[in-house]
């Protein structure tokens, strides 16, 4: 949200949170006391707030203010229950659909960030559609917004990305959020898709990562009983790797995108 800030000062962009001491932190002139340490992010925010970017507790009155509304909170694994281990607590997504619900006014566009099961936008619409019922002058669409960042690099990422992946059912809906990204994005790199896909890409994008990460521990633990030199072996294998490609450099090429690392 900050970099959205930054690159498009016309727009206002309020963050809110329940933790009162974690605004606090946001709010403290010393940027060094950010609840969230990521490189360049100080600067981003000391660039923004105070202009368009704001720290705020006040969740219900930014809602009804608010055009489009992120949902970004955490999913953490169930620890009791059905799925417990294995599936996503969606508790605190499903908690914030529910004030969405109840404090928006007008047309709002739902916008998930969090890394979440396929068809979770599913439940998000249920109950923004149940509210929606109750009060026809309110109306609603979900699109899912997932982020392909990697720890350490993450500012530089979402100010330079290599492509933004937008999904959803409603066109204007989509347009209107690919509008804000297209301050400091080309065209070419905001890909459309409807709500599964991209929930799905995003889930592929790990599952991809954790796989590379395997195989890599696999090669190490097989290198270390062997004696062999790990890094060397990589150095070779790329070295072929270039050379059988440009041996077989095809007519066309299928490009796939969104299958990066978190």
């Amino acid at each position: 949200m900050a970099v959205i800030a930054d690159r498009c000062p016309e727009i206002q962009v309020t963050v809110v949170d329940i933790n009162q001491a974690r605004i606090d932190a946001w709010n403290d002139a010393d940027l060094s006391k950010i609840p969230v340490y990521e490189p360049g992010l100080d600067e981003v925010v000391g660039r923004a707030r105070g202009r368009n970017l704001t720290f705020s507790t006040g969740v219900d009155a930014a809602i009804a203010a608010a055009d489009m509304v992120f949902i970004s909170v955490n999913t953490p694994t169930k620890t009791k229950g059905l799925g417990a281990g294995q599936a996503s607590d969606l508790r605190w997504v499903e908690a914030c659909a529910r004030t969405v619900a109840k404090a928006a006014t007008g047309h709002t566009i739902v916008v998930e960030k969090s890394t979440l099961p396929v068809r979770t936008a599913a439940a998000i619409k249920t109950i923004l559609e149940a509210a929606q019922e109750d009060d026809q002058q309110r109306s609603f669409t979900v699109l899912s917004n997932p982020e392909f960042l990697a720890e350490g690099t993450a500012i530089r990422d979402l100010e330079a990305p290599d492509r933004v992946l937008i999904g959803g059912e409603d066109a204007d809906s989509i347009d209107a959020l690919a509008s804000v990204y297209g301050h400091w994005v080309p065209e070419a790199q905001i890909l459309r898709t409807n709500l599964w896909s991209s929930e799905l890409s995003k889930l592929t994008a790990n599952a991809f990562l954790a796989q590379r990460i395997t195989s890599i521990n696999s090669v190490a633990a097989l290198c270390e009983a062997t004696g062999a030199d790990v890094l060397s072996g990589t150095v070779i294998w790329t070295q072929a790797d270039s050379s059988e490609a440009a041996e077989e450099a095809p007519d066309s090429v299928l490009t796939l995108t969104g299958w990066h690392h978190c």
